[in-house]
């Protein structure tokens, strides 16, 4: 039976939306393989990350290390394996090079074949005009709002956006974080010491999960502004 790897990913703004979850894409894979007569060797993800650059996913990585010779790496679809042209040859060079193959199950994609091959090319270059065209209106959108004086940016910690979604008011659980941070730097704990006091504390991060490192030196870096 021959081998396939699975490799599955989703951004951040992409995780909830129907059909393209990583359940959702796994099942995807695990059926085609099923269809085809292929050995599922592993899934590999890569969750919350974009797929503009394919050195920063660990899961294409270690993807692309276990495609063999005579293997197939199998993708959902090519906007989940790759958003950058450039990465989505390199990926074709580097699987051609191990005697691989790839398959796209929402382009119907199959490298086996020449005329996969030419699809292949022709779908990739259209992946990324897709991409740059949403990137493009999203900069437009940002530059009109803010020239028309609205916010443009992440809220900060401590703070929320009031009814009208344009000006900056406290949040009240927010900053009794926000005190407790600063109470404890300004006692002298150092930052992993104030994560684990914060925790002990039951204090959360907006996802309810408690904070992280980062997290608590955004807090006192906003407050330095």
């Amino acid at each position: 039976m021959n081998k396939a790897i699975g490799y599955i990913r989703v951004s951040t703004t992409m995780q909830a939306d129907e059909g393209v979850s990583l359940d959702a894409q796994r099942a995807k894979i695990e059926a085609w393989c099923s269809l085809n007569d292929y050995e599922l060797a592993a899934v590999h993800v890569d969750a919350g990350i974009s797929g503009k650059k394919m050195k920063n996913r660990p899961g294409l990585q270690d993807a692309m290390a276990d495609c063999g010779k005579g293997g197939v790496l199998v993708v959902y679809s090519l906007s989940r394996l790759s958003r950058s042209i450039r990465d989505t040859m390199d990926i074709s060079e580097r699987l051609e090079k191990t005697g691989s193959d790839l398959v796209s199950l929402s382009e119907k994609i199959d490298t086996t074949s020449a005329a996969g091959r030419v699809v292949f090319r022709m779908l990739s270059v259209m992946a990324q005009f897709e991409s740059e065209q949403i990137s493009e209106r999203v900069t437009t959108a940002m530059q009109y709002k803010k020239s028309q004086g609205g916010r443009v940016g992440t809220v900060p910690f401590g703070k929320k956006l009031d009814a009208d979604n344009d000006s900056l008011i406290e949040d009240e659980d927010e900053m009794l974080v926000v005190a407790a941070v600063h109470h404890y730097r300004n006692a002298g704990l150092s930052m992993r010491t104030i994560v684990t006091r914060l925790e002990e504390q039951g204090y959360k991060a907006r996802s309810g999960k408690p904070l992280q490192l980062t997290q608590v030196a955004r807090i006192l870096k906003e407050c330095k502004k």
